[in-house]
């Protein structure tokens, strides 16, 4: 499956989640989706990226997963990096909220410091996402900075014109 419709799916169970242990468990599978980009990332991702991604494939070490595992096994392409990871940056950032509003309601210690861990691998993947999103940024800004052909594409009037 695409990398932004996990993204969507993502959002969408963060936003049915009814418990605490449920937005727990919507922490861990977006970490997991942000491991699983990272990792295609590093293989089959622009140059500039793989480097972040290879790093960004590496954060967290979330509990074993029950029969279902986790949706980013589902993952098969990253078709736009820049949107798929800007959609992956959006769910790491309502995560991280969620995990917040958990930690600061609960009353149970175990619960409050598996938010603390989420939240601390769940903001290391928006830092790395935020960081190849700048990677892209300024490779992009660089091929459009480019001087213009000489032949074409010339501003002002041609030499010797009065």
């Amino acid at each position: 499956m695409e990398a932004e419709r996990l993204v969507a799916a993502g959002r969408q169970a963060l936003a049915g989640s009814g418990t605490a242990q449920d937005i727990v468990a919507e922490a861990w599978q977006a970490q997991a989706l942000a491991q699983a980009i990272g990792s295609h990332l590093a293989l089959c991702g622009p140059l500039e990226l793989r480097g972040e991604a290879r790093g960004l494939s590496e954060i967290g070490e979330y509990p074993t997963w029950g029969a279902g595992g986790p949706r980013a096994a589902q993952l098969t392409e990253v078709g736009d990096p820049v949107a798929a990871l800007k959609a992956l940056g959006a769910l790491l950032g309502e995560v991280g909220i969620a995990l917040v509003g958990v930690a600061c309601a609960t009353d149970e210690e175990a619960l409050y410091w598996q938010c603390i861990e989420a939240i601390d691998a769940v903001d290391e993947s928006n830092d790395r996402v935020g960081g190849m999103l700048r990677r892209l940024a300024v490779r992009d800004g660089r091929e459009r900075a480019r001087p213009p052909d000489s032949a074409r594409g010339r501003a002002g009037p041609a030499p010797g014109a009065a």
